[in-house]
């Protein structure tokens, strides 16, 4: 192997284990679920996003369904979340929470949905465990779903 190669895995190592150590020590116990009937508020940093906030950093809408939808829309946000690449950890007739992993590091966001449906509204939250910038990953996730969700609304049934 050449020098530059095993400078470059060096560095890989050190950065793997320090990126090791820092999930060790800054995971959250304040992990997914509904707080008082709420998504949980996201922490000061651009790494979430949540419907249920009111600043604009963090702020994106919920998904607006119509009452005809209602009964499906679990069952069509369980498959959008899977289409998207995520793995349903738990889900009832109020919730879902979703886990996502990055390609190369394999860090682990959570998206989480709380099903409203007395306003007949998906709130939405999607968040980095760990770090401090997501890059917009979870704000770009949140718009895929949604989209996938309007696409399936829409559908033949709903032009």
């Amino acid at each position: 192997m050449d020098k530059r190669r095993i400078d470059w895995l060096k560095k890989l190592m050190v950065m793997g284990g320090f990126l090791g150590l820092t999930a060790c020590v800054s995971g959250s116990a304040d992990g997914p679920g509904l707080r008082e009937g709420r998504l949980r508020p996201c922490p000061p940093k651009p790494n979430c996003v949540c419907s249920e906030m009111t600043d604009e950093a963090h702020l994106v809408p919920p998904v607006a369904v119509k009452a005809e939808d209602w009964p499906r829309i679990q069952e069509l946000a369980h498959r959008a979340v899977e289409e998207l690449g995520g793995r349903v950890e738990r889900a009832d007739e109020k919730y879902l929470w979703a886990t996502f992993r990055s390609r190369i590091f394999r860090f682990v966001d959570d998206l989480e949905l709380r099903f409203d449906e007395a306003e007949k509204v998906v709130h939405l939250r999607s968040a980095a465990r760990l770090g401090y910038s997501d890059f917009g990953v979870n704000r770009k996730r949140v718009a895929a779903l949604r989209k996938l969700l309007a696409e399936e609304l829409r559908g033949p049934e709903n032009p």
